[in-house]
């Protein structure tokens, strides 16, 4: 099927958001923990948590437009300036997913999703205790998107937890073994399989694909 610009804007409203989101693959399924000022937990589904850099460490994600719907998410970050990033584990795909539900601000989806709230050395945000990759975040900037209302929120990795079976020598993390989850589109979830590994590319390394 060819899809063309003005008829992707003129599809029904839910097939345009699921083809779209569904474009760019598989993304990582990950849980964001974040407590308020005055002790209020939060914890969010969010697919759109990408790689910055390394040196120094820098994660990124999306929040979607929050001037008309506050996401509370949002607001106990740049209230405390900590939050969490958790692997959402594939068996619990489904408690994740609830997650996204539109939950009053007193309400904990740690409670009502039964996830655990889990801190640790003193960082003020909540981990996610059944999530085996876990990463404390502290906020750096908020990159409005004009295009669409959007925020991208960096912030620099201040701890990084990861099972000790799950992380080689070499730093790589194994996802499968870990049993992370993917999202597709808005409420698709995938499972990771590890297919390949491969050195540095070279240019005068490549293989002859022949």
């Amino acid at each position: 099927m060819h899809f063309t610009q003005n008829e992707i804007k003129r599809a029904d409203r839910l097939f345009r958001l699921n083809l779209v989101n569904s474009l760019t693959g598989i993304k990582p399924a990950n849980l964001i923990g974040t407590c308020s000022a005055d002790g209020l937990e939060n914890l969010a589904i969010i697919s759109s948590v990408v790689h910055i850099g390394s040196d120094p460490a820098l994660i990124g994600f999306f929040v979607r437009p929050h001037e008309e719907v506050k996401r509370h998410s949002y607001l106990n970050i740049r209230e405390t300036g900590h939050y969490t990033i958790n692997h959402l584990p594939s068996r619990l795909t489904e408690q994740g997913h609830w997650t996204s539900a539109k939950f009053q601000r007193e309400e904990s989806e740690f409670e009502h999703c039964r996830f655990t709230p889990e801190y640790l050395g003193g960082f003020d945000a909540p981990y996610v205790a059944e999530s085996p990759i876990r990463i404390g975040m502290e906020f750096r900037q908020a990159i409005p998107v004009e295009l669409n209302g959007t925020t991208l929120v960096i912030g620099e990795v201040i701890h990084a937890l990861v099972d000790d079976a799950l992380i080689d020598e070499q730093g790589y993390i194994n996802l499968e073994t870990a049993g992370s989850s993917g999202i597709s589109g808005l409420n698709s979830y995938y499972e990771f399989r590890k297919i390949g590994e491969y050195p540095y590319a070279r240019r005068h390394q490549l293989p002859d694909f022949d």
